[in-house]
């Protein structure tokens, strides 16, 4: 059974950091590119980050680069998002995506609200 399983969201000040991991269970973990999307309230869902299955390709929507780095640990089937300089902006449900050929799965999502 597949699981992708994110943790680590929570309420922030603005400028703080938080960092969110997406436990993934039920596939090869190793061979999928693993990105993290958000949804702000009242918006549609965008890519936020995206790291290649090795992890040596990283890319970023501009409103996060310089900020938040994506990161995974292919032993542990875990990718990370670590979120500094946070931004009443970046205040959404993250969710964690695997992607490989056809097969594409999602996690649940974290709420991440930046908030003083």
């Amino acid at each position: 059974q597949v699981q992708l399983v994110e943790s680590g969201g929570g309420l922030v000040q603005p400028g703080g950091s938080l960092r969110l991991s997406c436990a993934a269970s039920g596939f090869t973990f190793s061979i999928y590119a693993m990105s993290w999307y958000r949804q702000p309230p009242g918006k549609e869902r965008e890519l936020v980050a995206v790291i290649s299955s090795g992890g040596v390709t990283t890319t970023y929507a501009d409103s996060v680069k310089g900020r938040f780095t994506i990161s995974r640990d292919n032993a542990k089937n875990t990718v990370y998002l670590l979120m500094n300089s946070l931004k009443p902006e970046d205040t959404a449900v993250y969710y964690c995506n695997a992607k490989w050929s056809i097969w594409t799965y999602w996690g649940q999502g974290t709420q991440v609200t930046v908030s003083s």
